[in-house]
């Protein structure tokens, strides 16, 4: 794919949103798939865990295995993404000083750095249990694939966001080994990732609108312009939290004491309460509040909602 070359000399000093300070590989490796989003989908996984652990014992080895999974595959994703990106972060003024553009990395330890997460991805799964092993291929392709789809589709958002769904259910699953019941308790709870981050994906995008429809790339905000954007994003939050709720409503550690429930209203409310303030900081004529938008509230949402399930799981009593 050809991109607009017209490159523009970064600040001195620019950086491209929640780095680590420190110039060694391992620094280097850490920024160079912004390890600190990781905080994102992570304590999904553990969320689908608190779930399962009413059906089996919750242990510290196989809690162990799905943070290394979890955290193997997201550096795969991102740092291949980095790879296949290259060329556009390259002339873009906002991501041209990342890792492989200004030279921090070479190509071939990006890939080698790719190759040894998938693997550990796969072998992670593998330690887990049986089903875990088999779906780790299609959910790592899955992940993997997301990097070429602004090149044919304005619904990369919500690839990204099944993508990332993968945590909660890849939790349940690495405890239980089966699905859940009812059956579409790991449905709804994976919707619940999808809508939440395709939508705050939606928000991100919204700083390369421009760039994106200058070069042949596709989003939403590029699509159908930054205020119908907004409205998009706003929508699948709605459908996040009608989610959430919906898996309260599941009972998901059963016949629970009502204070177990009443927490977990709490993190539900919580939730929304914490969207609504997100979409209150953009506005279309004036994204200089997208980084807390984006990294801060959401962040928020994630380890805060982990806190509340584990607080509900609390109240009933388990052995670790």
């Amino acid at each position: 794919m050809s991109v607009a070359k017209t490159p523009v000399t970064p600040p001195r000093g620019a950086r491209d949103g929640q780095l680590i300070d420190g110039g060694s590989l391992a620094v280097r490796l850490a920024n160079f798939v912004k390890l600190p989003h990781t905080v994102f989908a992570m304590p999904f996984a553990l969320v689908g865990v608190l779930f399962a652990s009413t059906i089996v014992s919750v242990t510290a080895r196989t809690i162990g295995w799905v943070l290394l999974a979890f955290t193997a595959a997201r550096f795969a994703a991102m740092g291949f993404n980095r790879i296949v990106d290259r060329d556009v972060d390259a002339v873009n003024p906002r991501t041209q000083n990342r890792e492989l553009p200004r030279g921090a990395l070479t190509l071939t330890q990006a890939k080698v750095s790719v190759l040894v997460a998938s693997l550990l991805f796969v072998f992670a799964s593998w330690e887990l249990n049986p089903l875990c092993a088999a779906l780790s291929p299609v959910a790592l392709l899955w992940v993997l694939g997301y990097s070429y789809t602004k090149r044919f589709t304005r619904w990369s958002h919500v690839w990204l966001g099944l993508g990332l769904s993968i945590a909660p259910v890849g939790g349940y699953l690495a405890m239980t080994g089966a699905w859940s019941t009812p059956w579409w308790l790991l449905c709804v709870l994976a919707m619940v990732v999808v809508t939440w981050s395709g939508g705050f994906d939606i928000l991100y995008a919204l700083q390369d609108a421009d760039f994106d429809k200058a070069n042949g790339l596709h989003s939403i905000p590029s699509s159908i312009g930054v205020p119908n954007a907004i409205v998009l994003s706003r929508t699948l939050h709605v459908i996040s939290v009608l989610c959430l709720a919906a898996v309260v409503f599941a009972h998901p550690f059963g016949i629970a004491p009502l204070a177990s429930q009443r927490i977990l209203w709490v993190g539900v409310a919580g939730v929304a309460s914490m969207l609504i303030w997100e979409h209150h900081l953009v506005k279309p004529n004036d994204l200089s509040k997208l980084d807390a938008a984006f990294f801060t509230m959401n962040g928020m949402i994630s380890i805060g909602f982990l806190a509340v399930v584990l607080a509900a799981r609390l109240v009933i009593g388990f052995a670790l």
